[in-house]
């Protein structure tokens, strides 16, 4: 394993992905009880619209410092369909709380905010001049998942699954839980939801944004874990 330091500090209460799920999930529904065209309204606004932030005629540096790259970060906590957001909150809870236990609440906080904008903009810049909105934090998430396997390459994840009327714990290894990821990302590029841009660059520069992330911060993660 990459990291693996035994350690006998207290547990402590874990608030980020916590936070990060209430986040998506009040926003979903605030959308979802939302008039269909304030919606869309809704989404060109707050969502990542490549034409609106990049103009590939004009030079990019100067444009890196348009309040318009706010955006990066709102769309993050954007869902337009249920099965987009339980699948994103799905794996985020699956990785996020032992890779937070392992991080801290803040720095698994900076990795998801950090990580999603990257994988935007990355998603911007390879969408430059499309009109549709990325939205969800699916390149946060992977950002998420890129960390904890490059921290733990090795690591078998808890899960509980219904079995008839049972329900059974099961340790997974983490490799087969990112099989499964990338196969709902598959599904969601040909069945996705109704608006936006379903963005590839976006889910591979959030995954690898994530294993350099651990790379950079491996030791100050065995030095937390030591206490």
């Amino acid at each position: 394993m990459f990291v693996h330091v035994e350690t006998r500090r207290r547990p402590r209460w874990h608030w980020a992905t916590l936070l990060v799920v209430t986040v998506c999930v009040m926003c979903f529904v605030g959308l979802a009880l939302t008039p269909a065209t304030q919606r869309v309204s809704l989404l060109l606004e707050w969502g990542t619209v490549p034409a609106n932030i990049f103009d590939p005629h004009q030079a990019l540096l100067p444009q890196l410092t348009d309040p318009a790259l706010l955006r990066l970060f709102t769309a993050l906590f954007i869902h337009v369909t249920w099965l987009h957001l339980l699948s994103n909150l799905l794996f985020l809870a699956i990785f996020g709380l032992p890779g937070e236990r392992a991080l801290g609440s803040l720095r698994f906080l900076l990795l998801f905010a950090v990580g999603g904008i990257v994988a935007n903009l990355i998603g911007a810049l390879s969408l430059t001049g499309v009109r549709l909105p990325i939205i969800g934090c699916s390149g946060a998430v992977s950002a998420v998942v890129g960390t904890y396997v490059a921290l733990f390459p090795r690591a078998r994840l808890g899960l509980v699954l219904p079995l008839g009327l049972y329900l059974e714990f099961v340790r997974v290894p983490a490799f087969l839980l990112i099989g499964l990821w990338v196969l709902l990302q598959l599904l969601f590029s040909y069945a996705g939801a109704s608006y936006g841009a379903y963005v590839w660059w976006a889910h591979i520069g959030g995954f690898l944004f994530g294993v350099v992330f651990a790379l950079f911060s491996r030791d100050a993660i065995a030095r937390r874990l030591r206490g």
